[in-house]
């Protein structure tokens, strides 16, 4: 339960921030320049080194895992917002949306695929990075009953519970494709 709670916070963290974090980035073009060379090397900075100032700065909670999971599940993700056609957001201008309505009734809708995407690969980097740090790092969750049947030289537990990990997240993946797909289709319909 603990990891699925981490996990699963983590993934809410990561969705609600790379969200706030592209259509900044979408609107403040300047910055996106300053900070395009560094998204694009995020991924080579090795996340599990921040532990250690994660545990000074949260303590010695479930936080750290959190925070783990949150960045490496989190990328501020711009280009679903770059396939808003721009006659959408021009329109949005003409009737004098707010910024809230216009990210709301135009951006979102139009970036869904993206954001759906980003979304399923968010769940699958967050899952992943808190069972590796309760692999190595902590003293409790799944994780840790892994590595503790790993270490046991216990075979078979180790497995299940590898396998139950990957069954799981694979039905949270296909999950979140089902609601995909009926969004699209409600989509479709009120298009017609």
């Amino acid at each position: 339960m603990q990891t699925l709670s981490s996990a699963l916070a983590a993934v809410a963290l990561a969705v609600v921030m790379g969200f706030i974090g592209g259509v900044l980035l979408f609107r403040l073009p300047r910055l996106r320049r300053v900070l395009d060379p560094l998204l694009l090397s995020y991924y080579a900075v090795p996340v599990f080194g921040l532990y250690p100032i994660l545990i000074v700065i949260f303590g010695l909670s479930r936080w750290p895992l959190i925070g783990i999971g949150f960045l490496f599940a989190v990328v501020a993700r711009r280009s679903g917002l770059e396939r808003v056609p721009r006659v959408l957001l021009r329109t949005a201008r003409v009737c004098r949306l707010s910024p809230f309505d216009e990210i709301r009734l135009i951006m979102l809708p139009a970036s869904l695929p993206c954001v759906f995407t980003g979304i399923k690969l968010t769940v699958v980097y967050a899952f992943i990075a808190v069972v590796a740090g309760e692999f190595v790092l902590s003293g409790s969750g799944f994780g840790y009953q892994i590595a503790f049947a790993y270490n046991a030289f216990d075979n078979p537990t180790m497995y299940g519970l590898m396998l139950l990990m990957l069954v799981f997240v694979g039905t949270l993946n296909a999950l979140l494709r089902m609601a995909e797909a009926r969004l699209y289709r409600r989509i479709i319909r009120e298009a017609a």
